[in-house]
């Protein structure tokens, strides 16, 4: 019988010879202490846990709702010209309007703002499109005289 090891004799590479030497220093892994646990608080547990929210999102529409006719009588009555000859310029103005963002063009009114469409769905009855309008602080344009507001 062989006193020899059927086993195949190992490569040395750089990280067994590393491996073998002795280091001054021993490698400790230390877990890290739960956040809660740090500057000496003790850890919370699910039980003793009471939820709060932070920053709850605040509504942002507050007033009515804006319709067609109403924005027809309030620009007759801001500029001062008769109905029948601000309906069809506003209705024109609406369509073109309502083409740029289906075509996902960039809107720059300084009154309104900027109007960016960042994403759309497609309905079967329609589409919902998510966009940004910014709006700038302050006076951006020169504003018209307000009737009875």
């Amino acid at each position: 019988m062989s006193t020899t090891s059927s086993k195949p004799a190992k490569a040395v590479t750089k990280s067994t010879a590393s491996a073998a030497k002795p280091t001054a220093k021993k490698a400790t892994t230390k877990a890290a202490p739960p956040v809660s646990a740090v500057a000496g608080k003790p850890p919370i547990s699910a039980k003793t846990a009471t939820p709060a929210v932070v920053d709850a999102p605040q509504p942002v529409v507050l007033g009515p709702m804006l319709r067609k006719k109403e924005l027809i009588e309030k620009v007759v009555d801001r500029a001062g010209i008769k109905k029948k000859d601000a309906k069809p310029v506003i209705e024109a103005m609406l369509a073109v309007l309502g083409e740029a963002l289906t075509d996902h063009r960039e809107i720059n009114l300084p009154e309104l703002g900027r109007i960016k469409v960042r994403k759309e769905k497609m309905l079967p009855n329609g589409r919902v499109m998510i966009t940004k309008i910014r709006q700038p602080l302050g006076g951006a344009g020169k504003k018209l005289p307000d009737a009875a507001e």
